[in-house]
């Protein structure tokens, strides 16, 4: 048997495309997270001055500046714990994420307090606009054909 490890594409039981799906959807939400956090990371240096990977942490969980970040660290959570639950993963698992953060990854003006956050980073880091560009294929990849059912 596999294990169920959260970046496994692969585990006894699941539906391999719903799987690969969350682990793609994850692997894009980390590496965004990452990119948002070094953005904050050097918007904090250029006022507070450098901090060591040890602050960094402190100031990613206990900062204000770095609160809005924990939605992503949340959601994270919330597909690992898909991946590694005892329930197998299913087509509507994949689906049900990919709509969640398609609508909180949604960069805009008039959206909720991530929402303008998000579309604030889009507007000053090209690394974000990257990195929302690579989260953007996974939505995509949601809407090939054959990529998720249609109820008619």
């Amino acid at each position: 048997m596999t294990t169920a490890s959260p970046s496994n594409p692969r585990r006894d039981g699941d539906d391999p495309a719903a799987r690969e799906k969350l682990v793609a959807l994850r692997s894009a939400l980390l590496r965004l997270h990452k990119t948002l956090i070094d953005m904050e990371r050097r918007v904090y240096e250029k006022e507070f001055g450098v901090v060591n990977v040890g602050e960094l942490f402190r100031l990613v969980v206990d900062h204000p500046q770095f609160a809005w970040l924990h939605n992503i660290s949340e959601f994270v959570v919330r597909i690992d714990e898909t991946l590694t639950g005892e329930a197998k993963v299913v087509p509507a698992d994949a689906a049900t994420a990919v709509a969640l953060a398609r609508k909180m990854f949604t960069p805009t003006a008039e959206g909720d307090a991530f929402q303008k956050k998000y579309f604030d980073a889009i507007q000053d880091d090209p690394n974000v606009v990257m990195e929302h560009g690579e989260l953007a294929r996974v939505f995509l990849s949601e809407d090939a054909p054959g990529g998720k059912e249609k109820n008619s």
